[in-house]
């Protein structure tokens, strides 16, 4: 995800490619934990909201790539959000890591 624009009163999923290797290998991430923070530009996440795999096979075209998202907008899991642009930031839990990684902007019209 490099940018995405949502409207403030929209209700979608938020998503993030993520590839992992093991030894240099293709690794599936999908049973580890992925979480996800939104926060203003420049700032440093301190509130994970729940997120998702969007299915356990690699992006179709894609060797070892998947799709996380989670949900933003009223009656989400995720933050509601007013207008402007914010980082989006990715978290997955594995053992014995657990990358922060920002992911992307999200522009909220």
């Amino acid at each position: 995800m490099a940018v995405q624009s949502i409207d403030r009163d929209s209700r979608e999923y938020v998503q993030a490619e993520v590839t992992a290797t093991v030894q240099g290998q293709p690794y599936d991430p999908t049973t580890d934990v992925v979480e996800f923070a939104v926060t203003e530009i420049g700032a440093r996440p301190d509130v994970w909201y729940p997120g998702g795999w969007d299915g356990t096979q690699p992006i179709v075209g894609t060797t070892g790539t998947y799709r996380a998202q989670f949900l933003v907008g009223p009656g989400s899991t995720g933050p509601t959000l007013t207008r402007g642009r914010y980082t989006v930031w990715i978290r997955i839990t594995d053992n014995p890591e657990q990358p922060v990684i920002p992911v992307g902007q999200l522009t909220v019209t």
